[in-house]
């Protein structure tokens, strides 16, 4: 799902024209395009991750009340921590999400700022 906030360089390098070529190309709606394809994967990422952990939450809280009924039982209780480390990694990953869009539109807006500029920037 981060295949553009990946290959943001290269996407930039082959479609941003240098200075020599922009009469070849219309470098405002190549921008556009791109920058409105790397917002609707931040946004998809973003939403997938939250669903993850709205998810994993609620088996959490469902394995915390069964502990809380039988505190002995140790296989519901390996399942709980294994449970809570799995919510720890992907709040985590909302974390490392940001660092990826920081980075992509700090990029984005280097190459792109003469050309086009969002609404707003996230």
């Amino acid at each position: 799902m981060r295949t553009i906030d990946d290959r943001i360089v290269h996407a930039l390098n082959t479609t941003v024209p240098t200075v020599s070529f922009s009469g070849k190309v219309d470098a405002t709606q190549t921008c556009k395009q791109l920058y409105e394809s790397m917002m609707e994967a931040h946004l998809s990422r973003d939403k997938a991750i939250k669903a993850c952990i709205a998810q994993t939450s609620e088996v959490v809280g469902h394995l915390r009340e069964e502990r809380a009924k039988d505190s002995e039982n140790l296989a519901l209780i390996k399942q709980l921590r294994k449970e809570q480390t799995n919510l720890k990694l992907m709040q985590s990953e909302l974390n490392v999400e940001e660092v990826v869009n920081d980075r992509s539109l700090k990029v984005f807006n280097e190459r792109c700022r003469i050309h086009y500029t969002p609404l707003k920037v996230k």
